[in-house]
């Protein structure tokens, strides 16, 4: 009867229901004596606890942090795709890695200086819309794609992915035009004076 359990239903089954001890072992053994004694290193300085602690934790910092750059480059979207677009063509025209992205660096902040530069010196104000209409625009669509990418991760409903991606999209594109004006002078001298 060595590594067996006899369970009696009556003394004419006693030997039909015999369970085999192997999978009960760790539950019918006795613990050692040194276990029961308070180790608190071991509760809660391991590695599983702290990745239970931290892993959550730093996934919502990650996330976080991504949003903040998509939305960011979103909100700078035509001077981003300017100098990315020109940064890829002088890596596959022999400038390398490092030279595409210098060339890329400089390219967006021309795009985005030459906006400002247009803003600051243009006097009329059906062309000042127009320039910024320019830089929103494009911050307009990445919004939208970027909530619609998110809406499509976070919920089924098409509709409610919509819903989320149109207010992504007005609140990008409201911030592109507060950031890109805010950042403009206030205008040709002399504008804003009375004259008597």
């Amino acid at each position: 009867m060595k590594g067996r359990i006899a369970i009696q239903a009556g003394p004419q089954n006693a030997s039909r229901f015999r369970l085999p001890l192997a999978p009960f072992a760790a539950i019918l053994t006795v613990a050692p004596w040194w276990w029961w004694k308070a180790r608190p290193s071991d509760l809660y300085l391991t590695e599983y606890t702290a990745m239970i602690i931290f892993g959550p934790l730093l996934v919502i910092v990650g996330i976080g942090f991504i949003c903040w750059l998509l939305f960011t480059l979103a909100v700078f979207a035509l001077p981003f795709f300017a100098g990315l677009t020109i940064g890829i063509w002088a890596f596959h025209t022999g400038a390398g890695v490092l030279g595409g992205i210098a060339v890329g660096l400089v390219a967006g902040g021309v795009t985005f200086g030459l906006g400002q530069l247009a803003l600051a010196v243009v006097p009329w104000a059906w062309a000042r819309l127009l320039i910024i209409l320019l830089y929103v625009a494009p911050a307009t669509v990445a919004g939208y794609s970027a909530t619609h990418g998110i809406a499509q991760m976070a919920m089924p409903s098409p509709t409610w992915q919509t819903i989320f991606a149109v207010i992504g999209a007005v609140a990008v594109s409201v911030t592109a035009f507060v950031r890109f004006t805010g950042m403009a002078a206030p205008g040709p001298a002399g504008q804003g004076l009375a004259r008597g």
